[in-house]
């Protein structure tokens, strides 16, 4: 091995260990970029309407998203905080309805009597340092979130500078295929945002007018919960029937529990099967098994954030390993070796 090789090796080392402790900081520096090309469609379609500079086509943007938020805010909010209260009231009633629910089934009752046996104070103590490292955590959520906004505002704002800073840090003789390459992945995120945008639109209606049918209490605040952990597939839209399917048990009864998970399962299948294929079929096309072990070992490594920025970053990743491995690696070394063996 040459020293030439060697050196290349240990600085690929350093770079990677480097990466590893700077994740989070590399993750929230992601989340914009996400942000930002969610920005940057609506800026490209402005832009191609309206003869406007890309910080004027920006200010439009945030202004018009202003106006629309503040629209859905006066509509929606109110009952949603009208919900939020019921449910924060429902919660100190939970002991009691649970026990009335597990006094009619035995098997049940034996469980609550296990349960309740062992909730000792000695083991709910560590409850309370659990809760206050959650609410610290969800502080520290907070600040990074408002980072990665103002990070990804900027980014939107000038991206031409941040592509040119890339691509200097890129040999001579790879940066047109970089520009290439930074462009189909802008094309494939941008296509993934706008088809779950989509998807979690539909599926916010949709849940929304299928528990209002059933007469399910906190349909709104159940379908928004719905709508929003669309983002998540596959661990999303699971853990978001759990919400409207207690409150159907809690407040209703078990057979509108059943009706409810039977409305849940038709849209959820609809979506994952139907939906989002006809949305993404243009743009992306993950596997649901990687998918799903993306947001597995991303949630392992980087907690919650890992989680949400898994599918995005495995989208990106499929880009990459697509043009680059497999183009420029994988189907050169096969020519190659055909011409060898001629």
């Amino acid at each position: 091995m040459s020293g030439r090789t060697l050196l290349g090796a240990l600085a690929l080392v350093v770079l990677g260990l480097l990466a590893w402790e700077l994740r989070l900081v590399l993750l929230v520096l992601f989340g914009a970029v996400v942000l930002a090309v969610a920005l940057d469609v609506p800026i490209t379609l402005l832009r191609r309407l309206l003869p406007l500079s890309r910080p004027a086509a920006l200010i439009l943007e945030l202004v018009v998203l202003a106006v629309v938020g503040w629209l859905l805010t006066a509509l929606l909010l109110p009952e949603v905080l009208e919900q939020i209260q019921v449910l924060s009231n429902l919660i100190p009633q939970l002991p009691a309805r649970l026990h009335d629910l597990t006094s009619q089934i035995p098997q049940l009752r034996s469980l609550e009597l296990q349960l309740m046996g062992g909730a000792t104070w000695d083991r709910l103590q560590p409850l309370g340092g659990q809760l206050l490292g959650f609410a610290g955590g969800a502080a520290n959520s907070t600040v990074q979130l408002l980072l990665i906004a103002l990070l990804a505002v900027l980014l939107a704002l000038d991206p031409r500078s941040h592509q040119k800073l890339l691509l200097a840090a890129t040999p001579l003789f790879y940066r047109a295929r970089m520009q290439q390459l930074l462009s189909e992945c802008r094309e494939a995120l941008g296509g993934w945002l706008a088809g779950m945008t989509l998807s979690a639109v539909v599926v916010f209606l949709a849940s929304w007018a299928g528990l209002a049918l059933l007469k399910v209490p906190l349909a709104l605040l159940s379908a928004l919960v719905c709508a929003l952990l669309t983002f998540v597939p596959t661990i999303g839209p699971t853990a978001a029937t759990l919400l409207p399917m207690a409150v159907a048990l809690l407040l209703v009864s078990p057979a509108k529990m059943l009706q409810v998970a039977v409305l849940r399962l038709v849209l959820q299948n609809a979506e994952a099967f139907v939906l989002t294929p006809v949305l993404l079929s243009r743009t992306v096309n993950l596997l649901p098994t990687v998918a799903l072990m993306a947001q597995l070992c991303l949630g392992a490594l980087l907690g919650l954030p890992g989680l949400l920025l898994a599918l995005p970053l495995v989208v990106v990743l499929q880009v990459i390993c697509q043009e680059v491995l497999v183009h420029d690696v994988m189907d050169r070394w096969t020519r190659s070796g055909s011409s060898d063996q001629r």
